[in-house]
């Protein structure tokens, strides 16, 4: 197993990659809205679920993947309500891209967070 790292999304804060690589896939850890220049936890739904995005896509780059590359995403969302806001940000992150989702309704996430996100890739 390779692990995966980057400075260009958030620094893992407990005992986690940011990913890892086996057997051609590449799993992420869970992202959620931090900006790695700042640290800090962006505000609002919509800035979380681009943020957390973006750092998905920097932990799949730093593996030589893209989007395009995505067998798997599993959103979690404190406020399923809002679902509709979050499918269109997925949606402009997967382009015409259509991996399997779930999507899971949760209590709490760590921080504070609205919505967590990890993806499963496979090397080309």
């Amino acid at each position: 197993m390779k692990l995966i790292a980057t400075p260009s999304a958030p620094v893992p804060v407990a005992a986690y990659s940011q990913a890892t690589q086996a057997r051609g896939l590449v799993f992420t850890a869970g992202q959620i809205g931090i900006d790695p220049a700042s640290g800090a936890l962006v505000e609002g739904l919509d800035a979380q679920t681009a943020q957390a995005f973006s750092n998905v896509g920097a932990v799949l780059q730093a593996a030589g993947l893209g989007p395009a590359d995505v067998a798997k995403v599993t959103i979690f969302m404190t406020d399923l309500t809002q679902f509709g806001k979050v499918n269109a940000i997925y949606e402009s992150f997967v382009g015409g891209h259509r991996p399997a989702r779930s999507t899971v309704g949760v209590a709490a996430l760590p921080l504070g967070a609205l919505v967590e996100i990890e993806a499963i890739a496979v090397q080309p």
